[in-house]
């Protein structure tokens, strides 16, 4: 009738469609990949040398402030004096160059407080630092 190819049931197939085996075969070879380098890597005892101290990163201070204005210096509440005396001890014992500190402020909290905070560090020789907001403020 129309133009097609036609099919004989009583003809024997002679060609194998090989794709699917290729396929099968694909993925298992890449799962035996896989879970071969995963247990080869623990599987392997070795006695791994120390690192010298040089590659840890340097400490960043973590200051907040809360809804009343109390600070905080790594989750320690204290006043102004106390916060400036640490800082300028942290700036003695750290290089320059490592000298960090986070910020976490209070939405509620002055800009003004939040800027003297800020020029306390710079005045006692943090000059990086960071300020923490909430990830879905970004988007």
């Amino acid at each position: 009738m129309g133009g097609g190819a036609q099919k004989d049931d009583d003809e024997m197939i002679t060609a194998i469609n090989v794709t699917p085996l290729v396929d099968v075969v694909l993925v298992l070879l890449i799962i035996l990949m896989v879970t071969a380098s995963y247990i080869a890597s623990r599987s392997i005892p070795m006695d791994l040398p120390t690192a010298s101290g040089e590659g840890t990163p340097p400490r960043t201070l973590a200051i907040s402030i809360d809804a009343e204005g109390q600070l905080y210096l790594d989750a320690e509440a204290l006043n102004e004096e106390t916060l400036r005396s640490r800082v300028q001890q942290y700036a003695h014992d750290t290089q320059e160059a490592d000298r960090r500190a986070a910020i976490a402020a209070d939405a509620r909290v002055s800009h003004g407080q939040v800027v003297h905070i800020i020029d306390l560090l710079r005045r006692n020789g943090v000059n990086h630092f960071a300020i923490n907001v909430r990830p879905e403020d970004l988007q």
